[in-house]
């Protein structure tokens, strides 16, 4: 008993010295704080001027260096492939007749890649373009669909056979007339893409349409009547 009242005295007494003691709670000086506190930034937002500068001669008043600028050596999403014109401005198309000369910057894709640029046309165009590129999708559906205008022939249509890659893709990025811009959908490279597929389409449309030339010989052969037969 009288061993069990001295461990309670003594644990007591513990918990008495350490609650009136000055613990330390700041750990003092830190190393590099800035790369052990880290300090968050909203997406897409605009750093906090109190908390962050781009100003190297600021570092010292207790904020920290960021630039938002790529690591050296990396390229930032986007420039893999720079579109060298901006979206027109209302009323002007400068822009999108110069996209004429842009060439489309993807070598010409294999089977499995242009399988795969099929795909990505069916889930993002299909619905207005239609499988068939034929203009005739779900959202039009031979004027039946919700969709009042006839959305564009790419395949059977000379103008779309005609036009340029870099003009396409001026549309598909920044949309035209009734078509919205789709690069918040698909990137770069899959438009680029997309595009290398209608042009095939386009391609194996004009072919199937155009008729071999006729075989004067052998057409007279069959109807010479003076042919040997054997």
């Amino acid at each position: 008993m009288k061993k069990f009242f001295a461990i309670t005295f003594i644990f007591s007494v513990g918990l008495i010295i350490t609650a009136c003691s000055d613990v330390r709670r700041s750990p003092g000086d830190v190393y590099m704080p800035d790369m052990a506190y880290s300090v968050a930034i909203e997406t897409y937002s605009k750093p906090d001027s109190s908390k962050f500068t781009d100003k190297p001669s600021e570092i010292g008043e207790g904020k920290a260096y960021y630039t938002a600028d790529p690591v050296p050596g990396t390229i930032a999403r986007g420039d893999e492939m720079p579109f060298p014109y901006e979206m027109d401005k209302p009323g002007d198309s400068t822009n999108y007749v110069a996209s004429k000369q842009v060439q489309n910057p993807v070598p010409v894709l294999t089977a499995v890649q242009m399988k795969e640029a099929e795909r990505l046309f069916l889930v993002n165009c299909g619905i207005c373009h239609g499988p068939k590129l034929d203009g005739n999708g779900p959202l039009y559906k031979d004027g039946s669909g919700p969709f009042p205008s006839k959305p564009a022939t790419l395949v059977g249509d000379p103008k779309y056979a005609a036009m340029p890659e870099g003009q396409m893709f001026y549309s598909v990025t920044y949309g035209k007339n009734m078509m919205g811009s789709y690069a918040s959908q698909i990137t770069t490279r899959q438009r680029w893409m997309i595009i290398h597929y209608i042009k095939s389409q386009q391609a194996a449309k004009a072919a199937a349409t155009t008729k071999p030339a006729a075989d004067s010989t052998g057409a007279k052969a069959k109807t010479d009547s003076t042919a040997k037969v054997k």
